[in-house]
């Protein structure tokens, strides 16, 4: 069986060092696995925990200090869809038990895989959830204009995005992250030649797969990204970040790839 409950998780840890957060709240943010594809992808010089400090500091200069939780599990995203139904469902009802307790009315998620497990198939087994489902994305283009927060202008001026499969054919959000994006002053915003609908997968789904075809869609799509003249490739999605930045490591490809949130809150003005 799934002895979850029994696991005494450090999920919050780096968010002491980051921000302020509360343990119940209007907003719950779900951080999802990137507290161990810190631990996992070292290797490849890569903190996935920057994009939820990230997260934490834009939240907290809007004036929101947000609830993350401790007892958060997997949102159940790879167990789905290996077809694990059984660890799926219990994975899911631990999460809607303690995001009922904290008291939130909305569910901010930066992972595009959590944010459309939740959206899309939370209430195929659940019913209709009692809190709204928001990915950051248009969370922020919904409520940044709204601020006083500016931005300065960014070192990269030139840059590409790279739609994630599950934020874009699964969830239909195109032109949010466009738009905070294009917030930024002086910023070029150039299109891949396949984007939005049509845009190259970054090669991997679910983990299932890491071998030569992979390496060959994400090469593919580094070189698609480096014809735009850009010098870095944003990505909204912790997984597709990883696959590029271990893809590029075996290249010549001299690509940044970065974070949509990293790269929007170490934009700030002081």
């Amino acid at each position: 069986g799934l002895q979850t409950h029994n696991i005494n998780q450090q999920r919050t840890a780096w968010a002491r060092k980051a921000g302020t957060f509360r343990d119940t709240g209007p907003y719950f943010y779900f951080v999802g696995c990137l507290p161990f594809f810190d631990v996992t992808f070292r290797y490849l010089n890569l903190a996935p925990l920057n994009s939820a400090r990230s997260m934490l500091k834009l939240l907290n200069k809007m004036g929101i200090e947000p609830v993350i939780s401790d007892h958060e599990r997997c949102c159940g995203h790879d167990a789905l869809w290996c077809g694990d139904h059984k660890t799926f469902r219990k994975l899911a009802e631990w999460n809607l038990e303690v995001i009922k307790a904290s008291g939130a009315q909305t569910v901010l998620f930066s992972c595009p895989e959590g944010f459309v497990t939740f959206k899309n198939y939370y209430p195929k087994y659940f019913g209709v959830l009692p809190f709204e489902v928001l990915h950051m994305t248009e969370f922020l283009a919904r409520e940044l204009p709204e601020t006083d927060l500016t931005f300065h202008i960014s070192s990269s001026q030139r840059v590409t995005y790279h739609d994630p499969c599950r934020l874009g054919r699964l969830a239909g959000i195109y032109e949010a992250p466009r738009q905070l994006i294009e917030m930024l002053p002086e910023i070029k915003l150039v299109e891949m030649e396949r984007n939005r609908e049509n845009a190259l997968c970054c090669g991997t789904s679910a983990w299932m797969e890491c071998a030569n075809h992979s390496k060959a869609i994400q090469t593919e799509r580094m070189q698609e990204a480096l014809q735009t003249g850009a010098q870095t490739l944003i990505t909204a999605c912790p997984k597709c970040q990883i696959h590029f930045t271990c893809a590029r490591s075996d290249t010549e490809i001299n690509l940044k790839v970065t974070d949509l949130y990293t790269f929007l809150a170490g934009s700030l003005k002081k």
